[in-house]
């Protein structure tokens, strides 16, 4: 237990290290493994909710009624197995009839009155147009292309285009996974979900920043040296937030995963599982894709700057002429081994890192 809680610390200086960025062209094999997936449950349609496609709410208050007598009763007078809820306690019974079952409002309700045995002035009907729907639709496609623009617009001016490219591309991931689990789950899409939607865009945004500003605090002055190349600079900001990342995402997972698994699963608040559900498989895709795709995406497209290009030749010559030197036998002058203010800005403590690149296994020492 001391060890793991002592990981932050060495990943941080550089004692320990994963090679994310490194293994990129696995972690691009898994997203897209996921998003086609995805994609094929997009293909097999959402399932919208009555506030999307229109319909009738009926509120039966009559206590010690329950839901398999209530579906019963609904069944007998419409085919398509419409929605039934238990609310407040068991003392309501909510039913939800799509508007596609051409059935008007009054008919439901006194056929569903003579069926449960209730007067019709206990069941209180509620009619949604689709309209609405498509109104909330199309504010929220609106809110989120508004807020896709001005994200785009403040990376590229905090940080610089290609980082907002791989925050964006790391986004949209995020998106398709979430959005792709609802279909193939086959929840219904309701408000709620789309507020699970555009909740995990802040989310999933926050966790790739704070990876981008360590990596760009790693990255300052890194063309006057020849020690470490770009994609090391960000996978060493990478690890040294790893743990940050993981913490934060297993905190926000715990209340979410108690509101989606028990609430609305053992304890059956279906409801629950509008906003659970999307924030649930976000959240966790959203830590996926800062580490996993923003960040080695980011450290690929600035690996095509010719600056960058040359600075990897450089750092490539210099490890081939150590290597060499320490296969003949010979030692390379103390004033060469890698000091901390050799290094960039923000990777001093990575010492240990980038001299394990120059020094071949077996090499003697200089000390004497």
């Amino acid at each position: 237990m001391s060890r793991f809680s002592n990981l932050g610390h060495r990943l941080y200086q550089g004692e320990v290290s994963f090679d994310f960025v490194g293994r990129r062209k696995l972690w691009y094999s898994i997203s897209g493994v996921i998003v086609l997936v995805a994609a094929v449950g997009l293909a097999m349609g959402l399932k919208l909710g009555i506030e999307f496609k229109g319909g009738s709410v009926y509120t039966v208050a009559k206590p010690g009624l329950t839901i398999s007598q209530a579906q019963d009763a609904v069944d007998k007078i419409v085919h398509s197995h419409p929605l039934v809820q238990d609310v407040d306690n068991g003392k309501k019974i909510r039913v939800q009839v799509s508007s596609e079952e051409q059935v008007s409002s009054s008919v439901f309700t006194d056929k569903l009155s003579k069926e449960l045995g209730v007067p019709v002035a206990e069941i209180d009907t509620q009619v949604i147009g689709p309209s609405w729907g498509e109104q909330i639709s199309k504010k929220a496609l609106t809110g989120l292309i508004i807020f896709m623009v001005l994200v785009t617009v403040y990376l590229a001016i905090a940080f610089e285009w290609r980082m907002a490219v791989a925050a964006l591309v790391a986004l949209v991931h995020d998106l398709l996974i979430t959005i792709g689990v609802y279909a193939l789950v086959g929840f219904e899409v309701t408000p709620g979900t789309v507020i699970g939607f555009l909740t995990i865009l802040g989310y999933s945004l926050y966790d790739t920043v704070v990876v981008f500003d360590t990596v760009k605090e790693n990255a300052k002055g890194l063309t006057k040296q020849n020690k470490i190349t770009y994609s090391e600079a960000a996978n060493a900001g990478l690890n040294q937030t790893l743990v940050r990342s993981l913490n934060t995402t297993v905190v926000a997972l715990l209340p979410v995963a108690a509101l989606l698994f028990i609430g609305g699963g053992i304890l059956g608040a279906g409801t629950l599982n509008d906003i659970s559900l999307a924030l649930f498989i976000g959240l966790a895709a959203g830590a996926y894709s800062s580490i996993c795709v923003a960040t080695p995406l980011l450290a690929q497209l600035k690996e095509e700057q010719p600056e960058m290009k040359a600075l990897a030749k450089r750092v490539a010559l210099r490890r081939a002429s150590e290597a060499k030197n320490a296969a003949a036998g010979g030692e390379v002058p103390q004033g060469e081994e890698i000091a901390d203010g050799d290094l960039p800005a923000g990777m001093v403590g990575q010492r240990g890192r980038a001299a394990g690149t120059s020094r071949a296994k077996g090499r003697p020492s200089t000390k004497r």
